[in-house]
């Protein structure tokens, strides 16, 4: 039957170019944002998951940034502490030979040791990183190096793990200088043959000085070491677990380029032929007309 007041055609046309031009718009976003799921609208969930992911990954990037800090400041004290001991060693060579020398030699060997001395304080002193210096402090707790290794999160609850390099261990020299693992080393009376020739006894104490803060250097060298190598692997860890958090939130809300492309060369054809059907559909009424003509 044709109406010329309900034009059924029409409608059924219009309505399924109106749908075509909703799924055209649909493809037309997640081409230019390159995000099927851009909003919460598009999928709650999807969209929900995908942010908190992706909050967590901004704060493992800023764990990332502490262990770049952190590594700093530990291979300055690891590689000043090693040249540390590298000079400790060379007074041991040193005290050995002045050992039963006369007090003109040792008064020889005593000037290489104060310039050994001084390369020592040296090395410790600029063992400076971003205003730390784990080789010069005050050997206590609040001394300690705390560096952020990993965010852990669970539901609402946050915890933070650290790698810890504890200041006592790696204390060379105290605040004022005279203390720590070489303190003793540096004063002006570990050898000094300037008035008297320095006994054998005394060599040997000296001696003995000299092995015990080798020991506590092999050991301030070691819990550096250990932390260094901690710090490179979560670094790695870190960045692997990145790139897995991306892929996992690109899985869920990323755009097919390819689909979306196909799609959209589609729906562009269902809307010519849409608007074609319904330019049709409204040219049925026009014939109602030819009936009144004689």
């Amino acid at each position: 039957m044709s109406s010329i007041m309900t034009n059924a055609s029409a409608l059924t046309a219009l309505q399924s170019l109106n749908n075509t031009n909703k799924q055209l718009e649909t493809t037309q976003a997640r081409i230019s944002t390159g995000y099927r799921v851009a909003t919460a609208s598009d999928n709650a969930a999807y969209w929900s998951i995908a942010t908190s992911m992706k909050s967590d990954n901004k704060a493992n990037s800023a764990v990332q940034d502490a262990l770049g800090l952190g590594a700093g400041k530990v291979d300055t004290a690891y590689t000043a502490i090693n040249d540390v001991k590298d000079q400790v060693d060379l007074i041991k060579s040193k005290l050995v030979t002045a050992r039963g020398a006369s007090q003109e030699d040792q008064q020889k060997i005593a000037t290489e040791i104060n310039a050994i001395q001084a390369q020592i304080k040296s090395s410790v002193t600029n063992a400076n990183f971003a205003g730390s210096n784990l080789l010069q402090n005050d050997g206590t707790a609040a001394s300690d190096l705390k560096i952020v290794a990993s965010y852990n999160r669970t539901g609402a609850a946050v915890t933070i793990d650290t790698i810890d390099v504890t200041a006592a261990d790696t204390q060379v020299l105290d605040v004022a200088g005279t203390g720590g693992i070489v303190g003793g080393l540096l004063a002006a009376a570990f050898f000094d043959p300037s008035t008297a020739q320095v006994t054998d006894a005394a060599i040997d104490t000296a001696l003995g000085s000299v092995e015990t803060a080798l020991a506590s250097l092999s050991t301030g060298a070691a819990s550096l070491g250990a932390a260094k190598s901690r710090i490179d692997t979560q670094k790695s860890f870190l960045s692997n677990l990145s790139d897995s958090i991306d892929k996992g939130v690109g899985a869920l809300v990323d755009a097919d380029m390819n689909k979306e492309s196909t799609r959209l060369q589609a729906l562009q054809v269902q809307q010519q032929l849409g608007i074609q059907a319904l330019s049709i559909a409204n040219g049925n009424s026009q014939s109602i007309l030819s009936l009144f003509r004689g």
